[in-house]
């Protein structure tokens, strides 16, 4: 069988439910994915919930100054628990009204689950149930992200960026990755989402994963009104000791691929190579060009 319609895979992406002592499946996305596997077994898990209205309740508790939920919110992405008083008597009008009965909701809408079987009264330790929910935990965050940006520390980082100081911008980038909700799994489009985030909303042209010389550059960010240009290929490295090392080849990448090519009606072009390690940057500037067309 495919690797993806395994049995292993499905309790991955849909298990994880605890009822009293019995561990359950999420029916609903099981029968979703058996359907699609049934149409084409190639079909990889995907998240059933991520369009549901009610996961907005996860954006408005993190975004509530009253509770300080950042820290288990990250502790719960890095796969970790922690343990909550929860009510099992909430209804609508006291859902919202304290952090021990949100919390209480996310368990009972299945958004966290209790970890041990044998745990029974109102003090449980909580953990994300499978790679769907956790799905959707990321999802949040990068939402968070966006919607919370300071205007004038992006300013700040993008003014960085088009100086051409590295150094300064290494420094903010990773002073603004300290401050965000983290976690050990980041994906490398996570990366990609976090920087081209930074551009957005200044007036800029911004496109991701771009076709340009002979290749797909990460992020392309445009100045028609200056005619400048900003090209970024950004790594994932796997340890803090292979930044360097990642820069390097996503430099090589940038100049072998042709991505530094200043387009036409364009008088100048910066290309940067970036490697990102959990909540650290490395940007170095692979090259500037601001010759006259």
């Amino acid at each position: 069988a495919d690797r993806y319609s395994s049995l292993d895979t499905v309790k991955e992406w849909y298990s994880g439910y605890l009822f009293g002592s019995t561990e359950l499946f999420c029916p609903g996305d099981v029968v979703s994915y058996v359907s699609e596997l049934t149409i084409n077994p190639d079909t990889k898990p995907k998240n059933y919930w991520k369009d549901v209205s009610y996961n907005k309740i996860l954006l408005s508790f993190l975004k509530r100054t009253d509770f300080r939920v950042s820290g288990k919110f990250e502790r719960l992405l890095n796969g970790d628990t922690f343990s909550q008083d929860i009510s099992n008597l909430i209804t609508n009008d006291i859902a919202h009204s304290s952090e021990d009965n949100l919390w209480s909701v996310l368990l009972m809408t299945g958004y966290v689950t209790k970890v041990n079987t044998k745990d029974q009264g109102e003090y449980l330790t909580l953990k994300i149930p499978n790679r769907e929910i956790s799905s959707i935990f990321e999802d949040t965050v990068v939402t968070l992200f966006k919607e919370t940006l300071d205007s004038v520390r992006q300013k700040t980082i993008v003014e960085t960026l088009w100086s051409g100081d590295e150094n300064n911008a290494s420094e903010l980038i990773t002073d603004l990755l300290w401050d965000s909700i983290s976690y050990r799994n980041y994906h490398e489009d996570y990366y990609s989402t976090f920087l081209t985030t930074v551009f957005m909303g200044l007036g800029y042209e911004v496109q991701s994963s771009g076709e340009q010389g002979c290749g797909r550059f990460d992020i392309q960010v445009r100045d028609p009104i200056n005619h400048r240009l900003i090209v970024i290929e950004a790594k994932k490295s796997v340890a803090e000791s292979d930044m360097d090392s990642d820069c390097e080849r996503a430099a090589s990448q940038i100049i072998e691929k042709g991505y530094n090519k200043k387009p036409t009606n364009y008088k100048s072009i910066l290309c940067y190579a970036v490697s990102f390690y959990q909540k650290q940057a490395r940007v170095k500037l692979v090259c500037k060009d601001e010759s006259k067309k």
